[in-house]
């Protein structure tokens, strides 16, 4: 049998690994060609030839990170009660964030967040990663309404975007320097904000925040 073409002379998976280091520091924006082929040990055919375009290279790089990078599946997975789920997500991530060898923040938070207009099937791209996080926290959260560690009550939707609000937060903190003690510090306090909303099955969670708060401030002399 004839194999047309001459073999690879690089090793795919660890160029595919390389590239997503450097669109991790760099966002899609910032990652130039020059960047990517220099940080991969390959030229610009070779590129085109293994991955196809700089978006198809991206969107693999996305994939790998989700696969290497899955703090929160983990946890949603792995921990027996939706607050140890919830509470493992935020402090694994928030230490995986901080690693001395890789990138600070989330690549997908960090892309999202500077990906410009034109780039629409990017954009769409890391809001369904998004969105998976999401549904996989409100999936969590609805089945532990349905068992009874939440009220049954709880509006699962608006909890489950609270504590992506707060994942998405831990990365940009990171992003700009925050140290991992700051970070387990802003998950005390959200773990907190967890068990008050959770504290009564008898009010909305809203009410029972703001009824929480009302009764820890000082009287005004």
């Amino acid at each position: 049998m004839n194999v047309r073409g001459r073999p690879r002379s690089f090793d795919r998976d660890a160029a595919l690994h390389a590239a997503m280091l450097v669109f991790w520091r760099r966002g899609y924006e910032g990652a130039s060609l020059g960047a990517l082929t220099e940080a991969m040990g390959i030229n610009k055919p070779s590129l085109y030839a293994a991955f196809g375009d700089k978006e198809a290279l991206f969107r693999e790089a996305i994939a790998l990170y989700e696969r290497e990078e899955n703090a929160t599946a983990r946890a949603m997975r792995e921990q027996p009660t939706a607050r140890a789920a919830v509470e493992a997500m935020l402090r694994d991530n928030a230490d995986a964030y901080c690693s001395a060898g890789t990138p600070r923040g989330c690549l997908v938070v960090l892309s999202a967040a500077s990906c410009a207009p034109e780039h629409e099937s990017v954009r769409k791209q890391l809001a369904g990663s998004q969105r998976t996080v999401f549904e996989a926290l409100r999936r969590r959260l609805k089945r532990a309404a349905s068992d009874g560690e939440l009220p049954a009550n709880t509006d699962v939707s608006s909890l489950a975007a609270y504590c992506e609000t707060v994942l998405q937060g831990l990365s940009l903190q990171a992003h700009a320097g925050a140290t991992r003690a700051r970070l387990q510090r802003i998950v005390d306090y959200a773990m907190a904000a967890w068990d008050v909303m959770v504290a009564s099955a008898e009010q909305p969670p809203l009410k029972a925040i703001t009824s929480a708060t009302r009764a820890r401030r000082k009287p005004t002399p």
